[in-house]
């Protein structure tokens, strides 16, 4: 049985169904995110992919942050087949996945169609509004036309009259009714002419596929191959047409052991790629996710000690806009960078850029509300067990309950724990998927075992990033999220100040 668009109570009034892929490990973000932001339900995860469904519109849709990339769900079924199968019959489970269901693809489409429909007028408009002069002449051009055709009315309208005062001619009534005649024909042959315009426009369609194969299948065929297949069967079932350079649909599809999905992405440009920062410098969606754990509330202080480029207070000035943010580094080129940033994003109002070292912050103990930074690591950053100084800054700064959130190296978290201060934790909490109305995506005719393992396993993983997070001073661990940057991983942590360093 396939997830698909064509399910009983679907389609825009009762809900589209999407999906959004994510950075390893982003996937507790992003399900709490569409819950919060688009009021999302039946929210299901896969490792890289969530689920949901929701009635937001494109404009709403956009505001997602921690998400890679946005698809309306075509279907997502079981996975094709490999051990001990023929190439051809492989791909003839492919030609499947159109044939055998072309309702769901039908349904999707129309489902895109209208969910793009609104942004198609607002550019109307927005482009009849950009040009008032041209705008003008067109309507002057319309009043004109209008006296001109109420004249011809009132000559019309008097010829009548005189005419059917003197007499009521036989031949006259005859030419108006052959004249109702052909008004009713030329309105018939236009509502033909629109029929067969929407034919064409669907037949007139293209599109291209963009395959992905991973796993068994991988090993078995390219995804050049696989999306071949595909694209000749949406031709003969649709009788579209393939554009693979500015096609009017693209087909993405996913093909790997545990699934096989189905979507239509709904924005050329990806939703992690955002267009207020000018320099990328750490992943915008890790900065988001960074902050949307640091519990941010309005008229709070907000330091990034080493900011870098500005990435973190970017991401949390566009979200939480009432609040002091300061950024600092060491780094003149860093700096300037961070500085065209704000500019960019016009937020240089909002976030103040200062040159300082993260040991020797100029702010009183105990003046700020949150903390956000993610302390540098790899081959070019050696900071080995200076860690522990820039944390006891850190922690003098902070304010008693602050929040500390930290995107770390497996060799930091080991530099602190081996530098770690004497104190007890106070209870603290793993990460934890399992809230009302998330739930790991099930697929078709999985074991239930199978579905709890996978379920524990996600819990364990988190639960052992916290353990590994010893408590540091007055700073005790809260959460951790394990997270892909690419070539490497790292530990987004989260620390709260429970007493005062002082003491």
């Amino acid at each position: 049985m396939s997830a698909s668009q064509g399910e009983p109570g679907s389609g825009p009034a009762a809900g589209a169904r999407f999906f959004c892929t994510a950075g390893r490990g982003l996937e507790p973000f992003l399900m709490r995110e569409v819950r919060a932001r688009l009021a999302a339900t039946q929210v299901e995860y896969i490792s890289g992919k969530v689920f949901f469904t929701t009635c937001c519109d494109l404009n709403m849709l956009k505001k997602l942050k921690s998400a890679e990339r946005l698809f309306l769900l075509i279907k997502k079924q079981v996975p094709l087949t490999v051990s001990s199968v023929s190439k051809g019959k492989i791909f003839s489970e492919m030609q499947r996945l159109i044939n055998d269901d072309p309702g769901s693809w039908l349904n999707a489409m129309s489902i895109w169609k209208n969910l793009l429909e609104p942004d198609a007028k607002k550019q109307k408009l927005s482009q009849r509004d950009a040009n008032p002069l041209k705008r003008k002449v067109v309507e002057n051009e319309i009043i004109v036309a209008k006296k001109l055709r109420i004249e011809q009315m009132q000559k019309i309208e008097e010829h009548w009259e005189c005419q059917l005062e003197k007499q009521i001619d036989q031949e006259a009534l005859e030419q108006r009714d052959f004249i109702t005649k052909r008004e009713k024909f030329q309105e018939e042959f236009q509502n033909d002419v629109k029929k067969t315009t929407n034919t064409l426009n669907q037949n007139d369609l293209t599109f291209r596929v963009s395959c992905r194969c991973s796993g068994a299948i991988r090993k078995a065929f390219t995804s050049q191959e696989a999306g071949r297949v595909i694209g000749i069967a949406l031709m003969k079932q649709f009788g579209w047409k393939a554009d693979l350079r500015n096609p009017n649909l693209e087909i993405f599809i996913h093909l790997n052991d545990i699934y096989s999905v189905m979507g239509i992405p709904m924005f050329r440009v990806p939703l992690a790629s955002r267009a207020y920062i000018k320099t990328a410098g750490l992943r915008s969606t890790i900065a988001w996710a960074m902050a949307s754990l640091a519990e941010i509330e309005d008229g709070a202080f907000v330091l990034d000690p080493m900011c870098g480029l500005g990435t973190i207070l970017l991401e949390a000035a566009k979200e939480w806009p009432d609040v002091y943010y300061v950024g600092a580094d060491v780094s003149d080129s860093q700096l300037l960078g961070a500085c065209d940033n704000l500019k960019a994003a016009g937020l240089k109002a909002k976030i103040e850029l200062l040159k300082v070292s993260v040991i020797e912050l100029p702010l009183p103990s105990e003046s700020v509300s949150v903390i956000i930074s993610d302390i540098p690591f790899g081959k070019k950053f050696k900071l080995g067990k200076d860690i522990k100084s820039i944390l006891q800054e850190m922690e003098r700064v902070l304010h008693v309950s602050g929040t500390i959130v930290l995107l770390l190296s497996e060799d930091h978290r080991k530099c602190l724990k081996d530098c770690k201060e004497s104190g007890s934790p106070l209870n603290s909490k793993g990460s934890d998927t399992d809230e009302p109305g998330i739930e790991r995506c099930p697929n078709p005719e999985e074991k239930t075992n199978i579905s709890k393992t996978v379920l524990s396993s996600f819990k364990a993983n988190n639960q052992e990033c916290l353990d590994k997070m010893p408590p540091f001073g007055s700073l005790v661990p809260v959460e951790c999220y394990k997270v892909s940057l690419g070539k490497t991983d790292a530990f987004i942590c989260k620390y709260k100040k429970s007493h005062s360093s002082r003491l």
